[in-house]
């Protein structure tokens, strides 16, 4: 009797026990959650679930981890900007520390040495009805007329205090966002070349320059629409060029503008963009303008023009500087302006906006 109460009471355990452990027929389905196919199953199931045109979680989650690699345009053809943007690196700002004007070279240095410096080489390129200071070998820009590609405004340029300003020569990329995005890595000489670098740079409407700033084209583009196209392909070929990087807040805005032109080829690469001008308009125009003739025609025996005093008043601002202990006193004496590579008297004085010429 005994014996029969234990065998019956260890077959119900024996019973029992391989219920909970979960045993059932191969088809049933019920391996454990963590199994490979517990995995497939949830998939499948939740792939079924899905309303047709609706992606599953899964689906979701390969899209957006793709998305950030579309973004570029890597299909773009090669040679335009969009497949030049997909090539960038794209990370966060570094801190500013450490950042000076100074750590890309003196202001407008001579650095193709053709004996002028870059401020007046992109003036002489950009402007059009070009005059220059006499006895500066065409090289000091005193008037002129810009067609804005900020603003597709007609600005005339006269050199002088209170309307330099007038005209900026604007680091497409600028100085500050260079620094933040991989300049600090880069040799002094190499930034030194890419302050000067005619790629990166543009005569522009001042005031359009000033609300630029040190911002990317995430934060500021031209008020000029149709002029966005070749300033971000700009943009993209200098940092391509020095190995700088982008922001995911650049390459998005950069992408977008570029959406509206997927053709837009990379500008052309470093020039020396003052031999253009110099060469062939400015002979014959200074015919007409007595206070410039007796500077273009100097070098030759000149018998025939009688006005030959008259570059004299052109000349007066230079080397006549006392040297005076502040911009305000040398303007309020009826001196300055100053140009960065051209007057001496630059260097006594400082540049509070970096843009190659003070006591304006």
């Amino acid at each position: 009797m005994a014996l029969r109460r234990w065998l019956t009471l260890t077959g119900a355990a024996l019973v029992l026990g391989l219920a909970a452990a979960g045993c059932s027929a191969p088809d049933g389905g019920t391996a454990g959650s963590g199994s490979p196919e517990a995995t497939v199953s949830t998939a499948a199931a939740t792939s079924d679930s899905a309303a047709p045109g609706e992606s599953t979680p899964a689906e979701s989650e390969t899209t957006s981890a793709k998305a950030p690699e579309e973004i570029g345009e890597p299909g773009a053809a090669a040679g335009t900007a969009a497949a030049a943007l997909a090539s960038l690196e794209v990370k966060g700002r570094a801190p500013m520390t450490g950042y000076d004007r100074e750590q890309f070279g003196p202001a407008w240095a001579d650095t193709d040495h053709n004996g002028c410096d870059t401020r007046n080489d992109m003036l002489a390129r950009d402007l059009t009805s070009v005059t220059f200071r006499p006895g500066t070998n065409d090289c000091v820009v005193l008037t002129g007329v810009l067609n804005d590609p900020y603003t597709a405004t007609d600005i005339a340029f006269l050199r002088g205090q209170g309307t330099s300003e007038a005209v900026h020569i604007d680091h497409v990329v600028a100085l500050a966002d260079a620094w933040q995005k991989g300049a600090q890595q880069l040799d002094a000489e190499v930034r030194r070349q890419f302050a000067n670098d005619p790629l990166n740079l543009l005569a522009v409407d001042g005031p359009a320059n000033m609300q630029k700033g040190a911002g990317d084209a995430a934060t500021w583009l031209p008020a000029n629409r149709s002029f966005r196209c070749d300033y971000v392909a700009r943009q993209i070929a200098v940092k391509a060029n020095y190995d700088l990087w982008v922001t995911a807040a650049e390459r998005d805005a950069m992408a977008r503008v570029l959406d509206a032109c997927p053709g837009q080829v990379l500008p052309e690469g470093r020039t020396s963009p003052a031999v253009e001008p110099t060469a062939t308009a400015p002979a014959p125009e200074p015919l007409a303008d007595p206070a410039v003739e007796p500077a273009a025609v100097a070098p030759a025996p000149a018998p025939a023009p009688a006005p030959a005093p008259a570059p004299a008043p052109a000349a007066q601002p230079e080397g006549t500087d006392p040297q005076f202990s502040s911009c305000r006193k040398a303007k309020a004496a009826g001196y300055g302006p100053y140009v960065a590579g051209i007057d001496p008297e630059y260097h006594w004085y400082g540049d509070g906006d970096n843009d190659g010429i003070n006591c304006e």
